[in-house]
């Protein structure tokens, strides 16, 4: 296969790779969950079984039997800290050995600060049934490394911006069983840029810069069973197939590389976005404290490979594993305006030892959560959640070829951590 040809096939690659990067600020691998304050504020551990549209996104039955029709607001600021660490990359540029790469061998916060919207509502249609929406960004973030970090052949600077639209039904079957089902509409578009090395160390990198786009299509379904004191909710999020389509540009290669600065279109990657089987649980212990419980399985194993179009027409492994994330929790009427809020997460990441690189610098972590509502009038509150994330140290260890060189990735996710600010708002009416 010539250049001209692995040229687009590794720079697609490098695209899917680009959307982990967000997992480090939250949730796991490309997953943010951050699409309620209310959910915030108890660590998400009771939403699969909580009603109102700050539900939706968890389960669409959520809305079934809403007393009034409600709409709701938030905004979360990510504030991600770590450290990507280079503990003895290698590169081998073509007819040489292999050497140390050269750089700055401690990439610092390479994760922007970033803001994540999302808002939901809910129409009571009577008694039974109630429609709504639930509009979110799941996948989203900039990361901007150096330009001269040693991970520049397989990460520099990455763009990922989506949008989830998820029209919803709920209805009430009887006084205890409520059913719901949603269609997810998701759009993706993504612009990211990587080195690429000359055949002489001495020679200036090349370049290379992906952008892409597409909607796509998934389902959401759910029940929950109510009686008096507790309710449990068992939802399913559908995986999702995504198509992206995109130009491609590599420039400044020089010498016998020279062959592969060129401009593409129509450059295509498919790849599959995980299901989540979601079961929830929240139970009135006393007249003011409601305690939750939320176990997510993450079918992650559905991300195993990325399949190129022509003219490459090959697959990329992945091979992520499935995962799962456990929850607990509790809220805390203070006052009939005041609930206090807080909870506990542990999330394991679908990432392998040996498969991780440094657009997905992804680990286990531990979250922890404290929050509140204020009801300010009859029909209008506001929601506050703030979570601090604890990640495991992880390598950094997945091989890249980059421009016919091959590199060896040796290097470690060090004193990572985030802060997350949820604000949200109600409106009944």
């Amino acid at each position: 296969m010539s250049f001209r040809t692995k040229a687009p096939l590794l720079a697609t690659a490098t695209l899917v790779s680009a959307f982990g990067l967000q997992g480090t600020a939250h949730a796991n691998a490309f997953y943010l969950e951050e699409q309620s304050a209310r959910g915030a504020g108890r660590a998400f551990s009771g939403e699969g079984a909580d009603t109102g549209p700050d539900s939706l996104w968890w389960n669409p039955a959520s809305i079934a039997g809403i007393e009034q029709s409600e709409a709701t607001i938030a905004a979360s600021a990510v504030l991600p800290k770590g450290d990507v660490i280079d503990t003895g990359t290698l590169i081998r540029r073509p007819g040489q050995t292999f050497v140390p790469i050269t750089g700055n061998r401690r990439a610092r916060n390479p994760i922007n600060n970033g803001v994540v919207p999302s808002g939901a509502f809910a129409f009571r249609l009577g008694d039974r049934v109630a429609v709504g929406m639930a509009v979110t960004s799941p996948f989203s973030f900039t990361t901007d490394y150096d330009a001269d970090s040693w991970t520049r052949y397989s990460a520099d600077k990455t763009k990922l911006i989506t949008i989830d639209i998820q029209p919803s039904i709920g209805v009430v079957v009887t006084d205890w069983l409520r059913v719901g089902g949603a269609l997810n509409v998701e759009y993706t578009d993504a612009t990211l840029s990587n080195a690429l090395p000359n055949i002489l160390a001495s020679q200036a990198d090349g370049r290379q810069e992906l952008k892409g786009n597409g909607w796509d299509f998934g389902w959401t379904a759910g029940v929950q069973l109510h009686n008096d004191f507790a309710t449990v909710g068992i939802s399913y999020k559908s995986s999702i197939q995504h198509t992206l389509k995109g130009d491609l540009n590599v420039t400044g290669l020089v010498g016998p590389l020279a062959v592969g600065n060129e401009s593409l279109s129509g450059v295509k990657a498919q790849f599959n976005t995980p299901g989540q089987v979601i079961v929830a649980g929240r139970f009135r212990a006393t007249r003011a404290l409601t305690l939750n419980a939320q176990v997510v399985a993450y079918s992650w194993g559905k991300f195993d490979t990325i399949d190129l179009g022509a003219p490459v027409n090959l697959q990329i492994p992945e091979n992520y594993r499935d995962s799962w994330s456990l929850a607990g929790g509790f809220d805390y009427a203070v006052s009939p305006k005041a609930t206090f809020r807080a909870g506990v997460k542990r999330a394991v990441t679908p990432t392998q030892d040996g498969l991780r690189d440094a657009r997905v610098p992804d680990a286990n972590r531990w979250v922890y959560a404290v929050g509140g509502s204020y009801q300010l009038s009859k029909n209008i509150g506001i929601d506050a959640g703030a979570n601090y994330v604890d990640f495991a140290e992880s390598t950094i260890d997945r091989a890249t070829i980059a421009a016919q060189s091959t590199i060896l990735t040796s290097g470690r996710l060090e004193n990572a951590h985030a802060i997350v600010l949820s604000l949200g708002g109600r409106v009944n009416f």
